[in-house]
């Protein structure tokens, strides 16, 4: 009875308490914030000692219970933040702050506002307040920002800052909560965990994220495709392909129903595996769930394909799902496109635009520039051209990316002077050129020395208010240090850093090789000491670009000194050491080096060896060469095709024909098939060491494996053939000569013709030389006046050969009316051609006197 007494007691005061609040509120709802805040806090202190014995932290309050109005407190604003006296609010305890919170419940903006007002000023919340604001923000329609909730919380508990209490806490508490009817208490808890998954996706915390994403199921409820679609996505991004799968197997023992962007992720996350089988096997799954709309999935399998070098299948998948009148998107053809272009295909990329016109469709500018940058990286820059005014003509926009592919094109072709052209002609036009099209003009300006006007065009980036980076700085550094000019390079580095871009290790690198190229290793090893305080660890590449900068400024004992501290060489490093030798000419040092590596069973990349060789060819050292091939090939490192060419070239040189068969017959046997250059570097050895059988042979078996000959290769022949008869014609042996060999030089004549490969100026030189030699004069001066009236110009060589010809007849006038001749049209003669007419002058006085 008593305990009842004191409770009914308890309740009216309770009432009564109320209902003077609500009094004290409107009395004072027009006075100012902070005289409202302190007297609500007082009357507001009361109540609270007269409920309970202390200070309480509410853990719950339901949703639906009724409080006080706060509007004098909030005011009229829409933010909290605007009318609350921030000191007062500092003194708030968690009990105030969630009554505060669901007094707002109607206004879910506003509360969240409030929340995170609190925040601000350093309240700090329990799991009591965070309760409340995600139940307001999900029941007020704004589970939106249920992400930034979280986020903070996670942020906060990474950074030491967190709350008082782990979110599983949150969850228990959240899921403890009184709804009016249990499927509204549902869709709330669905809401929070699929917030909570995405914050922890965005915040790399994947483990955490399948947590809760499972936690879920087991609480019976089934996430939300587009979810798992996220988490899944992020985690093959992060190369995390098998922990995706096997989120999508349990996925589908959950019961869950993926969509089209499902089945896309789990064959994307497939193909990056290299599981093209397993990729083709989701579109059993694809069947068996009854799925429709599969756009995405048709499209990943493909693209799938085309990046694993399948792009042949892929384009015929794509054939035969058009035939089946599945709908595709143009963009599956620019996937299409791509994948050619990366395997170099790129007749076939062009094929499938072709393909594309003939179907009615229209490429777009992603198949375009697709094509575009796949011609430009195979250096067919006149059929990119031709593209680019495709898209013009046809109207399609045309993308930065297209004309940046053609514009460093050029450049990497030598042609910066042709660089500058086009990009000012693609600014006329009004194409738009983005920061890296202004940055290959600033390079290319600074490869022809043109500095002044490379700082100008960077200074039109900043009246256009266009972001220049570390990129374009670094760009401008190196073109001064490429023309030696360091003070300048230094200027436009503390220029860089005044501007707040911290260099980074590509332009450390820059101006290290600038210092060392001009002998200033002290001045580069103390730029490295400065970087290592920027916390900038020098790298491999670093410490190579040292090394080799040193020797190509011949500070090569430097250099040394410079390898031998470095500890723990890399093969990188030794590259460097070897090619900075073949830098300065050291060939047998960087031999030496090579041989120590390989002796220990290491190689050093490709690029390394071919610069050895290179230069073993230009002093002819074929000893060296071939143990340097030997030591490639014992360590299964194959040669690519110019080196091969190259070696053949230097032992047909020095007239090594065996050897050079030797290699040769190598290279084919590594599956590399010779091309029209080192099957013509081939035949000139047999020819010149007078093997004109073996030289026929390769030039028939060239012709079998589909290489057609070109000028080159029959004006070999022909000066090979017609040296043959002339030899035969001068042997004691043979008085009168053989006409088999004049007869194969005209059977190799005709086939050239027929061909439709027309001589040019050193064919015709070549075949009047013979001719003269061979005493056939007539048809010497013939082929002269042929090359005239074709447009051809002769040069010293021509005249010398024909002038020759005719002093050997005793023809002097003749041959002084065509050194007249030579003079008319501004062609010197040599000592060749003077020699010749003297020893026809000489001659023709021999035959008078003897008359």
């Amino acid at each position: 009875m008593e305990r009842a007494t004191a409770i009914g007691w308890l309740r009216g005061r309770k009432v009564i308490l109320k209902e003077a609040l609500l009094i004290f509120i409107c009395f004072y709802e027009k006075l100012s914030t902070s005289m409202w805040v302190s007297s609500f806090r007082s009357v507001f202190n009361l109540n609270r000692k007269l409920l309970t014995p202390k200070p309480i932290s509410i853990p719950v309050l339901p949703f639906n219970s009724k409080s006080f109005s706060i509007a004098p407190l909030i005011g009229n604003s829409t933010t909290a933040d605007s009318d609350i006296d921030g000191d007062q609010l500092q003194h708030l305890d968690s009990f105030e702050a969630v009554d505060i919170l669901y007094s707002l419940k109607e206004q879910p903006d506003r509360a969240f506002s409030f929340f995170c007002k609190l925040k601000d000023l350093g309240f700090q919340h329990d799991v009591s307040s965070y309760a409340a604001v995600i139940r307001i923000l999900c029941y007020g329609g704004l589970d939106r920002n249920l992400h930034l909730i979280f986020s903070d919380l996670i942020l906060d508990s990474r950074n030491g800052n967190g709350a008082s209490f782990d979110v599983s806490r949150l969850l228990d508490t959240l899921s403890e909560g009184v709804a009016d009817d249990a499927k509204q208490h549902s869709s709330f808890l669905f809401k929070v965990y699929d917030a909570l998954i995405k914050s922890y996706v965005s915040a790399g915390m994947f483990n955490e994220a399948i947590d809760a994403l499972f936690q879920m199921g087991r609480r019976g409820f089934v996430p939300h495709i587009f979810t798992c679609n996220v988490l899944m996505n992020k985690l093959i991004q992060n190369g995390k392909i098998d922990m995706a799968l096997a989120i999508y197997k349990q996925l589908k023992r959950m019961g869950l129903s993926p969509n089209d962007y499902t089945y896309a992720t789990v064959i994307k996350a497939f193909c990056i595996k290299g599981s093209l089988e397993e990729a083709a096997d989701v579109f059993t799954d694809i069947e068996e769930d009854g799925a429709t709309t599969i756009y995405f999935a048709y499209t990943a399998y493909i693209e799938g394909l085309c990046v694993n070098q399948k792009s042949d299948l892929g384009y015929q998948v794509l054939q035969a799902w058009k035939a089946a009148n599945i709908p595709f998107d143009i963009y599956v053809y620019a996937v299409a496109i791509r994948g050619f272009c990366n395997e170099m295909k790129l007749d076939k990329a062009e094929g499938v635009l072709l393909d594309m016109e003939k179907e009615g469709l229209v490429p777009n500018m992603y198949c375009y520039n697709a094509l575009i940058c796949g011609l430009c990286k195979g250096g067919r820059l006149l059929k990119a051209y031709a593209l680019l005014n495709d898209m013009m003509s046809k109207g399609v926009e045309i993308f930065c990316v297209a004309v940046g592919s053609i514009l460093q094109c050029l450049c990497e072709m030598g042609m910066h002077s042709e660089v500058l052209d086009q990009f000012n002609e693609f600014k006329n036009l009004g194409i738009f050129l983005d920061e890296v099209s202004y940055n290959i003009a600033v390079d290319a300006l600074c490869k022809l020395g043109k500095l002044e006007e490379a700082v100008a065009l960077l200074d039109e980036m900043k009246v256009k208010q266009m972001d220049m980076d570390i990129m374009h700085y670094t760009t401008l550094i190196n073109g001064y240090c490429c023309h030696g000019n360091l003070v300048d390079a230094c200027k436009v580095f503390e220029e860089m850093i005044e501007k707040g871009l911290k260099p980074d290790i590509i332009t450390y690198n820059v101006l290290a090789s600038g210092f060392c190229r001009q002998g200033l290793a002290t001045e580069a090893l103390n730029l490295l000491d400065h970087m290592e305080t920027q916390d900038l660890k020098p790298s491999t590449i670093t410490h190579n670009v040292v090394i080799e900068s040193l020797c190509e400024g011949g500070r090569v004992k430097e250099a040394e000194a410079f390898f031998n501290c470095i500890k723990d060489k890399s093969l990188d490093n030794y590259a460097a050491m070897i090619n900075g030798y073949c830098k300065a000419s050291h060939t047998r040092e960087a031999y030496k080096l090579f041989i120590k590596l390989s002796g220990q069973g290491h190689i050093v990349k490709k690029s390394c060896c071919y610069n050895l060789i290179k230069n073993l060819c230009v002093e002819g050292d074929n000893d060296r060469i071939l143990m340097l091939l030997k030591k490639m090939l014992d360590l299964n490192v194959v040669p690519s095709k110019v080196m091969y060419s190259r070696i053949i070239a230097t032992l047909c040189r020095i007239g090594d024909v065996k050897n050079a068969e030797s290699v040769f017959d190598i290279m084919s046997a590594k599956g590399l098939t010779p091309d029209i250059f080192t099957y013509t570097i081939m035949m000139n050895g047999y020819c010149r060491m007078n093997c004109l059988q073996e030289a026929r042979d390769l030039f028939h078996d060239m012709k079998r494996r589909g290489i057609k000959p070109d000028l080159v290769t029959f004006t070999v022949l022909l000066d090979a053939h017609q040296k043959a008869y002339i030899r035969k014609v001068r042997s004691q042996a043979s008085p009168k000569g053989s006409n088999k060999d004049m007869f194969d030089a005209s059977s190799v004549w005709t086939e050239m013709k027929n061909t439709g490969i027309r001589p040019d100026v050193i064919c015709y030189t070549v075949l009047i030389d013979g001719h003269c030699k061979a005493d056939n004069l007539q048809d010497a001066v013939c082929l002269f006046d042929e090359m005239i009236e074709r447009g051809l110009e002769p040069d010293t060589v021509t005249y010398t050969a024909l002038l020759s010809g005719l002093c050997n007849r005793g023809d002097v006038d003749k041959a002084v009316n065509l050194l007249d001749q030579m003079s008319l049209k501004g062609i010197l003669p040599d000592t060749r051609t003077m020699s010749a007419l003297e020893r026809g002058i000489l001659k023709a006085r021999k035959v008078q006197f003897q008359k």
